[in-house]
């Protein structure tokens, strides 16, 4: 069996999808979340793009022990000498160099000729060889560019030292029989490509990115770069989670293959991510999404109940997914809900596990049932709580068809000051919004407010999504809770929390 290398890029490409933004803490928690699930390369990030940049992945190179922490770095000495800076400090360092190839980056975007892109690619990669022996070479665009120039690139690019050359389908453009064959012309055309490995880079713009990278692995590409649930640039890159459970679960087509990935770690990483960065997991998304294992046809249950393999062919306790729902309630004891939170991914510390069961004795005198989702959002709420500067104390609106919105809010800082203001809204949330930016100077401009249940019933959890832009950025907030209101404005405190981190 040969090893296929899941290269995770959800820190650096995933992070650029237009409301992404990371902590530097956000970043480093889900590096570690990646460690866990056992990925061979990290790519935490760019780090000549911003001193915030430049500082998680150093952070990240720091604590990291097992898997390769990679820094990209454009073809540019400056940039290549801050990504080394970065991550000189890890464990198993890789600095990743990428350069335009294809005609159209050429004329437009680089303003260079061929033969001087080539150079520069020789130049560059042989700098960041003198620095780390682990280097990987990218010739951006690479699926638009002409054969023969590719071919000449990536030779150049080996002979100066890239131990790993990645084939970029930068914008979405191929399909899986056309990559399949240009990854097969590679080995055949380039006399040194058996001193590197050869990966695959796929975005999702034609909805082909899985499918395209399962297509490089069958053609001899022996790295995927992908991100977890596909996050990244415009529609995304190839999903982590579907093609490690393809390569799995498909073993008469990949039966000489197989990733080191350890897929119980699947689902709490999915969660992480989606938590962290605020986008959502779709529920018809394969593999990960809320509906992947339920089953709602007659036929399709009869057949689960006589043996699960009629209609699923992946069991979900491979992926980590609980086998099945807790319902507790306020008598629930401390001690069963501490084991059902272990069972779901949360290994809470004393103090955590207090608030959290505070909180959980509250919603359970609002709440008849309390249901595994019920449960993953209270602890995310609490981790959003006590992670930002500000937190909402108190809330009161009055509002109807015949009086004025108004709101009054109540707000503590971290070190203890109770900040409080009143606001006149055209509805309840627009009132409690004004509230909250008179007291914290926060932007006008909300792009996106969605509100959806967390469970069924109309006594479930509501949880609310906002994007609001702020010096030309877009931050992401959440927030839940039983009243639609208060969700409302935990979820606009905790977007200004992300806001205010990101500037720090």
């Amino acid at each position: 069996m040969e090893k296929v290398l899941i290269f995770d890029t959800t820190l650096r490409d995933g992070e650029q999808a237009a409301g992404g933004n990371l902590t530097i803490q956000e970043k480093l928690k889900i590096a570690k979340q990646l460690e866990k699930l056992n990925v061979d390369v990290i790519e935490a990030g760019f780090p000549i793009s911003s001193q915030g940049e430049f500082e998680a992945v150093t952070l990240i190179s720091q604590e990291i022990k097992w898997s390769v922490v990679c820094a990209l770095a454009h073809a540019n000495q400056k940039a290549i000498d801050r990504a080394w800076e970065a991550i000189k400090g890890a464990d198993r360092p890789r600095i990743h160099v990428f350069l335009s190839t294809s005609r159209i980056h050429q004329e437009y975007q680089l303003k260079m000729t061929p033969s001087q892109i080539l150079e520069l690619a020789s130049d560059m990669v042989r700098h960041a060889r003198s620095l780390a022996e682990d280097v990987e070479f990218s010739p951006m665009d690479a699926t638009r560019t002409d054969p023969e120039y590719l071919y000449r690139i990536l030779e150049a690019s080996i002979e100066a030292g890239a131990t790993t050359v990645n084939i970029p389908d930068t914008v979405g453009y191929d399909t899986p029989g056309s990559y399949g064959r240009l990854i097969k012309n590679i080995f055949r055309s380039v006399p040194n490509i058996g001193k590197a490995v050869v990966s695959c880079h796929c975005h999702n713009d034609l909805g082909l990115a899985a499918a395209n990278s399962l297509e490089a692995v069958l053609a001899g590409a022996r790295q995927v770069e992908c991100t977890v649930n596909g996050v990244g640039e415009r529609a995304g890159n190839a999903s982590l989670e579907e093609v490690v459970m393809a390569i799995k679960t498909r073993r008469d087509v990949f039966e000489q293959v197989e990733t080191g990935i350890k897929t119980v770690q699947i689902y709490p990483t999915s969660r992480m991510v989606s938590e962290l960065t605020g986008f959502a997991v779709q529920a018809n998304k394969a593999i990960v999404g809320d509906n992947a294992f339920r089953h709602e046809s007659g036929i399709h249950q009869d057949g689960i109940l006589k043996k699960r393999e009629t209609y699923e062919i992946m069991d979900p306790r491979e992926l980590g997914i609980p086998g099945t729902t807790l319902e507790v309630g306020k008598l629930s004891g401390r001690h069963a809900l501490k084991e059902r939170l272990l069972e779901l991914g949360y290994d809470l510390t004393d103090e955590e596990f207090n608030d959290f069961y505070r909180a959980f004795k509250e919603l359970a005198d609002k709440k008849k049932k309390i249901t595994d989702k019920d449960i993953e959002s209270l602890v995310a709420e609490e981790q959003r709580a006590k992670s930002g500067a500000y937190r909402l104390e108190r809330i009161q609106v009055s509002c109807g068809d015949q009086g004025l919105a108004t709101a009054a809010v109540k707000i503590s800082t971290k070190d203890g000051t109770i900040l409080s203001d009143a606001a006149i809204g055209t509805g309840p949330v627009d009132a409690a919004y004004k509230a909250i930016n008179r007291l914290l100077d926060g932007p006008d401009n909300l792009v996106e407010f969605t509100v959806k249940s967390v469970t069924e019933g109309i006594d479930a959890i509501g949880s609310v999504l906002v994007r609001l832009e702020s010096e030309g950025e877009i931050f992401t907030g959440r927030g839940t809770d039983t009243d639609i209101i208060v969700a409302s404005a935990k979820a606009y405190i905790n977007a200004l929390n992300r806001a205010r981190a990101k500037k720090e």
